[in-house]
């Protein structure tokens, strides 16, 4: 195994990737200084004050005092370097992603839905359309789990939320569009919308936003109406249920898959393993003919030029510039700053700034051209690599990533989490001691990669891992019941 890694040749700094080195110990011919922990970095060459700071072969900000070869670099002595808006330029790169011919593509057991997109699980699921009626959807669904055979049904869940009245503006249309976006899944093979009544996200008018559905497998129900809405309810999703044990797995191609990409608690080891390892599983998903979505936006700033470059065309490069400008915008009306970056859990596992945590988020993209740019709780309808206007927040990150159609959300973290949205959540380790630790939490280790495992041997992997989770095999999260959404909400509540 390594134990220290200098990832780009431009580099003046390197990575530890054992569990901490100590000072006095030589590497690349240089003395280091003081220990350093596992995922942080020290300098190669001496680095004067003022001077960038260079990983990933881009800089991740400014030395703040002179940094001697051999020294720790961390808060201490590195910030960030980004500035508010920048003029961007299109540079059109070529298109590098790997070709892959028919016969290398799997086929997928799910589940072929009317509209001919693939569901990978068939659940029943409640959806209020405001959190006045979450106790209603909660006491259906209690009686739907005791009283319905399992058969044919994966799961029974209601998708609760605390939004849908007293909501203006983008708000108001954020909640909308999500619940739409939630009760037209491909997961879902019934669906029971339940409302109050009085709420300003009214049925009728979520019907709309909800476009062609199948009236077969989406019911509605307004509280006020009935005598007794959880008896009416019950009774809406028996009717669901009876058409739910029809439905059957068949093989189908996998360029059916929509896949979203995401990280969490990430570390020193993130851009080194796990995300580098799901970028090349989006590539190699795009060359099947299926669809990749990349969201955080507030994680590409620093390294959005890269992006931009991969754009399809000039229209794709402006939707792209708008993401990011539009999003510095939204925390400028609020009076807060863009780039309060990274948290603490990344700071503790070796991430310095904005530059270092984006460069890193964004390799899980891969190197596939950018085909689309999507708002918020839109559908995903390009196959390629999309990106997705949505916030860096786990939960409502992955929670967008499903409701633009992903069915599986690929989940990176170098400290862990047990959480999953609505969709099967994929926790991907970024080194082996969290898997080992976290063995309930962690769904796939990428941490071998620093301890000699090839990049094809983990991609294969990775691959079967993924197939296996589409046609039915079950992850940590779904198996402890840790389902939740969590919608995007900007700005006043009545």
């Amino acid at each position: 195994m390594k134990r220290i890694l200098k990832i780009n040749d431009a580099d003046n700094v390197a990575v530890v990737l054992a569990d901490g080195v100590k000072a006095g110990e030589v590497f690349e011919g240089v003395t280091l200084l003081a220990d350093v922990p596992r995922g942080h970095k020290f300098a190669l060459t001496p680095i004067a004050q003022g001077e960038c700071v260079i990983k990933y072969g881009y800089p991740i900000g400014h030395a703040t005092s002179p940094i001697r070869a051999g020294e720790w670099i961390h808060s201490h002595n590195l910030a960030t370097s980004l500035g508010d808006d920048l003029e961007y330029t299109y540079n059109p790169v070529q298109d590098v992603t790997p070709d892959t011919t028919e016969k290398e593509c799997p086929t997928v057991e799910g589940y072929l839905r009317a509209d001919g997109r693939m569901g990978i699980r068939n659940e029943l699921w409640v959806i209020p359309t405001v959190g006045c009626v979450n106790g209603q959807a909660n006491a259906i669904v209690e009686r739907l789990r005791r009283e319905l055979p399992a058969e044919g049904i994966d799961d029974i869940r209601a998708f609760t939320h605390n939004y849908g009245c007293s909501q203006l503006g983008t708000d108001h249309a954020n909640t909308r569009a999500a619940l739409a976006a939630l009760a037209c899944h491909p997961n879902a093979g019934g669906v029971l919308v339940l409302g109050l009544g009085c709420e300003n996200n009214q049925i009728s008018a979520l019907r709309e936003a909800m476009k062609e559905y199948d009236p077969e497998r989406v019911r509605f129900l307004v509280a006020q109406e009935v005598d007794d809405e959880i008896e009416a309810g019950v009774e809406l999703c028996r009717e669901l249920a009876d058409r739910m044990k029809r439905d059957r797995r068949q093989p189908l191609p996998v360029s059916l898959l929509k896949i979203g990409l995401k990280c969490g608690g990430s570390d020193g080891l993130s851009g080194i393993t796990a995300n580098p390892l799901v970028g090349r599983f989006s590539d190699w998903l795009i060359s099947c003919g299926g669809t990749t979505v990349l969201t955080e936006v507030p994680e590409m700033f620093g390294a959005e030029t890269i992006l931009m470059d991969r754009a399809t065309d000039r229209n794709v490069f402006g939707g792209i510039v708008s993401l990011i400008n539009d999003f510095k915008d939204y925390f400028r009306s609020y009076g807060q700053p863009i780039y309060e970056n990274p948290s603490p859990g990344n700071k503790a596992g070796g991430i310095t700034t904005l530059e270092e945590k984006s460069l890193g988020c964004v390799q899980k993209g891969g190197s596939a051209k950018v085909v689309d740019v999507l708002r918020y709780a839109s559908k995903a309808s390009k196959p390629g690599l999309n990106l997705l206007q949505a916030p860096g927040n786990d939960l409502v990150a992955a929670t967008a990533l499903a409701l633009t159609g992903c069915q599986m959300v690929l989940f990176t973290t170098g400290r862990g989490t047990p959480f999953g949205t609505f969709v099967p959540t994929m926790k991907i380790s970024t080194n082996t001691q969290l898997a080992e630790h976290k063995r309930n939490w962690i769904d796939f280790n990428a941490g071998e990669i620093v301890n000699d495992e090839s990049w094809q041997s983990a991609l294969t992997r990775l691959i079967d891992k993924v197939v296996a989770t589409a046609s039915g095999s079950s992850l940590r999260h779904e198996t402890a019941g840790a389902k939740e959404i969590a919608i995007f909400k900007t700005g006043v509540t009545l």
